[in-house]
């Protein structure tokens, strides 16, 4: 192997991880909010948005009110932060051997020989790099989940929610413990399914993105020692929330990233409950419930021509499973600093991207998977036809009721039920006999003897109808 191609001497560089390179189509919209590039542009807006701030406010004698132009020029910075850009930070921070420090001496550069030049020392002032990650990170996952992750995960359910109401009349069997059960309606069951990621949706829909800009220890130690006559914790509230942040006023040198957690906590549990999904449609497949369309020149399988496989449902429970570790272990670890600040956040927050990835893979795999199914009814009809014995549950029932209604000859409903069904083969007429033999109010009768496991659903449409946002 020694004399093959290098394929890390490649140009364009190959992809370590499939989300950069198999999958990229599937979650390229995520580069713009949760890349390293990106982490570095929002460095940037955070950083000018201060030194606006600092100006607007008179936080420190000498600034002055900027001009229009000047606003523009400084805004400017983070909006044409482009590829030479993205080098050219690069380049700053092979000498710098700090990536924070790098975004404050481009900063500068952008500014040296203009009207800010004597304001220069504004940039990053009175800043450890915390205030401008921990701010940077809140405005990062804040756009990636409220306009990359929260409408895929939207349009999914409703995907979901569409098909529960399509299928909302359509009979199935059950099956409890992998048995065969009370009979519900295949649409009756998305619904659930679909009402359980409404849930979750709702509650990431509400999630708050902390921030804090206090300083080396949240002390405001700094800021006060060079501008003692600041308000500064004013300063600093206003400021979060102009950038759209819920302000933290307790703090240690880091914000303490419980917010990150509850919001990973309910994306992870989001990704548990769609993995629920792909596993109920992968099942629902192989019991030939749902058949699947086959895209033109696809392969199934490549030794047995006549397979279709359920491969997005399966792509999917494989990255909801990688999404949901990352998240998992993401929440658990960043609550945790040791003292005041150490560094395992920083290495920890830069794995948001893939956590996130993978989740956004995951949901683009289920929509396509979900739109080649076609509802096999024969199928369902047949499986329910085969399971005469689910009658067994509502004719005791009935007999409870009879029985408390004072009718006689109703003894020992469950038992008789189960004596005549339990490890038996039973077929429309056993069930119509044993009801036969009843000696039931004549309306009863006639209802259990035309009962049959397809129209045996109870309220399933109806619950459809009326929960089903």
């Amino acid at each position: 192997m020694n004399d093959w191609t290098r394929l890390a001497d490649i140009t364009p560089s190959i992809a370590l991880g499939p989300l950069d390179g198999r999958y990229r189509g599937a979650v390229a919209d995520l580069v713009d909010h949760l890349s390293e590039p990106a982490l570095n542009r929002m460095r940037l807006h955070v950083e000018v948005e201060w030194f606006i701030h600092l100006c607007a406010k008179d936080a420190v004698p000498g600034v002055r009110p900027l001009t229009d132009d000047e606003v523009a020029l400084l805004r400017a910075i983070p909006a044409e932060f482009d590829a030479d850009g993205i080098a050219e930070h690069g380049e700053i921070e092979k000498v710098t051997i700090h990536d924070v420090k790098a975004v404050e001496y481009y900063i500068k550069r952008r500014i040296e020989g203009t009207t800010l030049a004597p304001l220069s020392e504004l940039v990053h002032f009175a800043c450890t790099s915390e205030d401008i990650n921990n701010l940077s990170y809140a405005l990062m996952v804040k756009g990636a989940v409220e306009e990359v992750w929260l409408p895929a995960a939207t349009a999914l359910v409703e995907d979901v929610a569409s098909l529960a109401r399509d299928a909302k009349g359509t009979p199935m069997l059950s099956r409890t413990h992998g048995q065969t059960a009370t009979p519900t309606t295949l649409g009756k069951e998305f619904a659930v399914l679909a009402h359980r990621l409404g849930r979750q949706l709702d509650r990431v829909g509400r999630q708050e993105y902390l921030g804090k800009i206090n300083g080396a220890t949240g002390t405001f130690g700094a800021h006060t020692a060079a501008v003692p006559e600041t308000d500064w914790i004013d300063v600093s509230k206003t400021f979060v929330e102009h950038l759209g942040l819920t302000w933290n006023p307790l703090t240690t040198q880091i914000e303490s990233h419980d917010w990150q957690a509850e919001l990973y906590a309910d994306v992870a549990r989001f990704g548990r409950i769609l993995h629920n999904l792909a596993t109920d449609v992968w099942t629902y497949v192989s019991l030939g419930y749902f058949a699947q369309a086959a895209a033109k020149g696809s392969i199934g399988s490549s030794a047995m021509p006549h397979k279709i496989n359920p491969i997005r449902f399966e792509n999917a429970e494989a990255n909801l499973e990688i999404s949901s570790a990352l998240l998992d272990t993401l929440g658990a670890t960043l609550v945790t600093s040791r003292m005041q600040r150490d560094l395992t956040d920083s290495s920890s927050q830069r794995n948001i991207g893939p956590a996130f990835g993978h989740s956004l893979l995951a949901i683009d795999n289920v929509r396509r998977g979900l739109k080649t199914l076609t509802v096999n009814e024969a199928q369902l009809a047949a499986d329910l036809d085969a399971s005469w014995e689910v009658l067994a549950e509502p004719i005791q029932s009935a007999m409870r009721a009879a029985s408390i209604a004072g009718v006689p000859g109703m003894e020992n409903p469950y038992e008789r039920l189960k004596e005549l069904t339990r490890g038996q083969q039973i077929d429309a007429q056993a069930i119509r006999t044993f009801v036969g033999g009843l000696e039931l109010p004549a309306e009863t009768q006639e209802r259990l003897a035309s009962l049959t496991p397809g129209s045996y659903v109870g309220l399933a449409e109806t619950l459809v109808d009326r929960f089903l946002r």
